[in-house]
Parts: structure tokens; C-alpha cells; sequence
């Protein structure tokens, strides 16, 4: 008795950048809600910063892809969501851009992040000043570096 099994054709999967952009929005949801249900929303902007910092580099490393080289520090973030139009111009820019919502986010403070090209510590820098939107402090003022997150 020989039973044919019917084949599915033209079946797609998710791409690896569609599963990496859910896993960084499901993990800055988790860490930014928890720790503040639990009454520490210092530490909560922190981590939503420390999360935000993660997911733009994903995005820059992506125009990397695309470009062959980083934005520069005059184009800035603003690279990531639209075409820049001032230093080396890139040649494959994704139409759309390469962050959700086609914007930058801010810091949890309400501050811009500060982006440097070539970066004094990487070869890029992105950089939250905390809480008091100025270089160095401690605690809910300290900054927030992408060479010190892991």
C-alpha cells in the first residue's frame, strides 16, 4: 500500500532579520516593563537605554552591510532612516530605512543619542548621558556607552 504525501511549494520561513528584530522588541518590552512594575524606573530607563543603544547598532551594522562603511558622525543616526545626503553618500541604501517606525528613538530621558564616526573608543560610539543629559555622573546620571554594553 504506497500513500503519497501531498508537497507544499512556495512555503516561506521568517528571515534571520525578521527573527532578531521580534527577539529585540520582545526583549526591550520584557526589560523595560518588569523592572519598572517592580517600582525602579531609574534602572528601567537604564536598561531601555542600554536595549535602544543594542538595537541601533544592529541597524548600523545592517548599513554597514548595504554601504560598506558606517554612517559618518555628520550624517548621524538620521542616516538609518534617511538616505543621507551630506559626506560619502551610501550606494545601496534600503528604501525604507533601517529602524522601525522609520525614526530615531530617543533616549528614555527625552535626550538625543550622541553618535560618533569614527568613535573614540569603536569604530563607531553611540553614547546616553543618563538622566541629567550631561557627560559623566552616577547613578540615574550616568552614561550609557555602546563599548560597555556586552
Amino acid at each position: 500500500m504506497n500513500i503519497k504525501v501531498p508537497l507544499i511549494k512556495n512555503v516561506r520561513g521568517f528571515t534571520l532579520i525578521e527573527l532578531m528584530v521580534v527577539i529585540i522588541i520582545l526583549g526591550i518590552l520584557a526589560m523595560y516593563v518588569a523592572p519598572k512594575i517592580m517600582g525602579r524606573p531609574d534602572e528601567a530607563r537604564q536598561v531601555k537605554a542600554r536595549l535602544d543603544i543594542a538595537s541601533l547598532e544592529t541597524a548600523i551594522k545592517l548599513y554597514r552591510l548595504d554601504n560598506g562603511m558606517y554612517p559618518g558622525t555628520e550624517q548621524g543616526l538620521q542616516a538609518l532612516v534617511a538616505q543621507p545626503e551630506t559626506g560619502t553618500l551610501a550606494k545601496k541604501w534600503r528604501k525604507g530605512g533601517y529602524l522601525e517606525k522609520n525614526r530615531v528613538p530617543k533616549d528614555p530621558w527625552g535626550n538625543e543619542y550622541i553618535y560618533l564616526c569614527p568613535g573614540v573608543n569603536d569604530d563607531y560610539d553611540i553614547i546616553s548621558y543618563g538622566a541629567d543629559g550631561v557627560s559623566g555622573g552616577e547613578d540615574k546620571n550616568k552614561d550609557i556607552n555602546s563599548w560597555e554594553i556586552e
